[in-house]
């Protein structure tokens, strides 16, 4: 690989080089080139290595669209910071719990809070509820602004919501795409809802807790006083996955389904006085009426904390409109305030792709908001249903007679973790987890394939297959696709990013892709192989395994190194660790040095790769100006006229969106180089290359063509898109530059990584990992963070998630083992 020095003489990027060489500390080359500078000479130089950096810059909070992509590489600014003054409720110190963790793979940190006054009559340092506010310009989705999957934007649940496609020059379509998604996976969710209470009642709402609540409960407080928690808390084992049926009973989603209804005018006005009496912005009675439902302003003006339940409002703003209804009797040590708390923390941390939190991170969080008495107000939302409680390895009779025998022993047991989650990513991991172990106990013997690769003779014999491997694997899951079709079999290949050969994971749960449904709503399949499976969150992917008919096959393939999924969840992960199925690791490299730098990442290693051909190239930067300036000279005009790559072929990709480097910034100057216009259509022209976000976790590279009354007209990969006048400012972007996030699944001949010093702290091996391996044949890293980048390969791995499915699925596959003839 090769250094380009910014004060060296013009020179193509192919130009032979000299020996090895660091960055020249001559000042005259520190600030940002002139624009017609001549470009520099590259020498050789390993990734870590380069210039200082300033120290980080503060940057706003992510565009609505930006948060489409459910982006854990949020502003590395944008960590969750505590209030400067103002308290929670009365009392409670408003700040970010550090108990909550901020991992940010799916991690889409919190704004900071503005420095303007509460809404409502709220105390100095609170956040302004209203989204017009100058303090909240990048802080909300009311602002017209919701992060990458932060605070800011929509829960990032995958498939769901967004903007359909329509026909060129067609009308637009009744249903769109993603209303069509929005409906099946509804569907999926009441067959999930109801196959759950069939098998257990719910906690009866309003009372004390009694039975199996009380005792997990008083697990916990086991934990924390040190004594000895008895296994018995525990549910009993989970019953053996059933074998293949010949026909299921599902009831079939339909074809067209309607989009759902939203509130009504009268609904969202009544919903708009209540929030005027508190002092709220009537902008926000549309959200708050769709997310509370039947007599929303009823509920809102018995219970102000409800307002957490819109997207963006933190607690300091529901405080301050809570005071203003309530008067003296809106303390922090109202039980509402607490239960509405509890939901609030929790799907804070689904943002972060948690499905669950422990209990005691959970009290802690509480306490840090000023909840007097957290563990009570915790019992008290699990009494009345808000939330449910989970042992984790709930193994059933083996625990309960270790238990026995322990205690008549003497001896520890060890510890009990005790988990509390919501509702819906509950019943989610449960189905799904019965789900992949009804996929995997479905064959006893092999079926006759033929000879074939590794890959062909795990599916053959098995009904659940996982594989894994780089780029370079991906070939292995489309030859066994291949082998299937010829062997008569229906098979679906399907990805996260539009993919040659494969329809898209959304798109076929949407029924807008793929073989369709059968009369019981089940995929009309006998294989189904999805791609990019670590861009599977919980919701998704329970979906996607209840469509998949009992005798068909699944196969998830993919690379987990990569950034996990932008909605809650780690599904790939977990089924690998669970190891309930045959696992195939491919052993194809990845060729080429990009493929021999990216697969040193993978193990923690940044080295310095031959690149003979300038397939990677170093340019070192000073400052974020500077970083702007050479990634608009490398797209527009040193890796077209070196590699004859045209510049709509070559991807930029940046830690976040904010600060002086981020993708707004760079989007800005790419736009004025390569497209320069007034921005008519909602700031956007014709051949601008952009970002189509339809839903939180799903990003399409588009252009656009025009606009009119309907809306405005993209092109994406053929495919006609309007999107509606109303929706543009949230839900499309400018496409040069993205995140790292919203690139995983795809590649491109050219990519230019930019890392300015501002961005060092939210750099990870993953991140690095899924950035650099987006390049097919060039890779330019514009280098500003000195050495923190091989200190992040080296020493930053992963976030950790807390799940269930694991737990879940290596216990029914335990359960499976000891029944094996049920």
């Amino acid at each position: 690989m090769s250094t380009d020095r910014p004060d060296a003489s013009a020179a193509d990027p192919t130009t032979p080089t000299p020996g090895p060489s660091a960055p020249s500390p001559d000042p005259a080359a520190s600030g940002p080139a002139d624009t017609g500078s001549p470009e520099a000479e590259p020498t050789p130089a390993a990734p870590g290595e380069g210039d200082g950096s300033p120290g980080p810059e503060p940057a706003p909070a992510p565009s609505p669209a930006e948060a489409g992509a459910g982006s854990p590489d949020a502003d590395p600014d944008t960590e969750p910071a505590p209030a400067d003054s103002g308290t929670a409720g009365d009392g409670g110190p408003e700040a970010e719990p550090d108990a909550v963790p901020a991992t940010g793979e799916a991690g889409n940190a919190e704004p900071a809070p503005a420095d303007s006054g509460e809404a409502g009559g709220g105390g100095s340092g609170a956040e302004p509820l209203d989204p017009d506010a100058p303090a909240q310009a990048d802080a909300g989705p009311a602002a017209g602004e919701a992060g990458d999957g932060g605070t800011g934007a929509e829960p990032p649940v995958s498939g769901r919501g967004g903007v359909g496609e329509s026909p060129a020059g067609g009308e637009t379509p009744a249903v769109s795409e993603a209303a069509a998604e929005l409906a099946a996976q509804k569907v999926e969710r009441e067959r999930i809802a109801r196959r759950k209470a069939e098998r257990q009642a719910p906690v009866e709402a309003g009372g004390k807790l009694s039975g199996k609540a009380a005792d997990l409960l008083a697990a916990v407080r086991a934990v924390e006083g040190g004594e000895k928690p008895p296994a018995v808390y525990f549910d009993d084992a989970p019953a053996a996955p059933r074998k293949a049926a010949a026909t299921t009973t599902a009831p079939p989603p339909p074809r067209n389904p309607e989009p759902a209804a939203g509130p009504t005018p009268d609904a969202v006005a009544a919903v708009e006085a209540v929030l005027a009496r508190g002092g709220a912005p009537a902008a926000l009675a549309g959200a708050a009426a769709t997310a509370l439902g039947e007599d929303a302003a009823e509920r809102l003006a018995e219970d102000p904390w409800r307002l957490l339940a819109v997207a963006g409002v933190r607690p300091t703003q529901a405080d301050g409109f809570a005071r203003a209804l309530l008067g003296p009797d809106a303390g922090p040590a109202d039980e509402r305030r607490a239960a509405a708390l509890v939901g609030w923390l929790l799907e804070q941390a689904a943002l972060k792709g948690h499905t669950a939190l422990e209990a005691p991170t959970l009290e802690s969080a509480l306490a840090q908001y000023g909840v007097p008495a957290p563990a009570e107000a915790l019992e008290q939302a699990i009494g009345d249903g808000a939330v449910l409680v989970f042992g984790e390895g709930e193994d059933a009779e083996a625990e309960e007679e270790e238990a026995e025998e322990g205690e008549e022993a003497g001896e520890d047991t060890g510890p009990v973790r005790v988990l509390v989650g919501l509702e819906g990513y509950a019943l989610a991991e449960e189905s799904l987890a019965d789900g992949l172990a009804r996929l995997a106990n479905t064959f006893d013997t092999p079926a006759d394939w033929g000879d074939g690769s590794e890959l062909i003779r795990a599916a053959a014999g098995h009904g659940l297959v996982t594989h894994t491997g780089g780029e370079a694997a991906r070939a292995e899951p489309q030859a066994l696709a291949a082998a299937a079709r010829e062997l008569g079999l229906r098979v679906c290949l399907a990805a996260h990013a539009p993919s040659p050969g494969a329809v898209t994971t959304a798109g076929l749960l949407a029924g807008t892709e793929g073989p369709g449904r059968d009369a019981d709503g089940q995929f009309a399949l006998d294989l189904l192989v999805v791609l990019d499976a670590p861009q599977l969150d919980v919701e998704t992917a329970a979906a996607l395994v209840e469509s998949v008919p009992d005798g068909a096959r699944l196969v998830l393939s993919g690379d987990p190194a990569v950034l996990g999924s932008a909605g809650p969840g780690r599904v790939f992960a977990d089924v690998l660790a669970a190891r309930a199925c045959p696992r195939v690791v491919s052993r194809v490299p990845d060729p080429g040095p990009i493929g021999e730098l990216v697969s040193g990442i993978g193990i923690g290693e940044l080295g310095q790769v031959d690149a003979p051909g300038k397939e990677v190239v170093i340019v070192p930067v000073r400052d974020a100006g500077e970083a702007v300036h050479r990634t608009v000279q490398l797209v527009a005009e040193s890796v077209p006229r070196a590699f004859g790559i045209p510049a709509d072929s070559v991807q930029v990709i940046t830690p976040g969106h904010g600060g002086s480097a981020g993708t707004r910034a760079l989007n800005t100057a790419l736009k004025e180089r390569l497209n320069p216009g007034p921005g008519r259509f909602g700031g956007f022209d014709p051949g601008d290359r952009v970002v189509h976000v339809p839903s939180p976790g799903r990003a399409v590279p588009a252009t656009v063509v025009s606009a009119d009354a309907r809306g405005l007209h993209l092109d994406g990969a053929g495919a006609r898109i309007v999107v509606p006048k109303e929706r543009v400012e949230s839900q499309v972007r400018h496409g040069w530059a993205v995140t790292a996030h919203q690139a995983v699944g795809a590649r491109w001949p050219a990519v230019v990584v930019v890392l300015p010093g501002d961005a060092a702290r939210a750099l990870s091996r993953d991140w690095v990992y899924t950035a650099f391996g987006r390049a097919e044949r060039h890779l330019s890293v514009v280098h500003g963070v000195d050495q923190a980048l091989a200190h992040a390969v080296a020493q930053v791995p992963p976030k950790p998630r807390t799940t269930r499915l694991t737990g879940l699925l290596s216990a029914l596959a335990e359960a499976a083992r000891d029944k094996p003839g049920e």
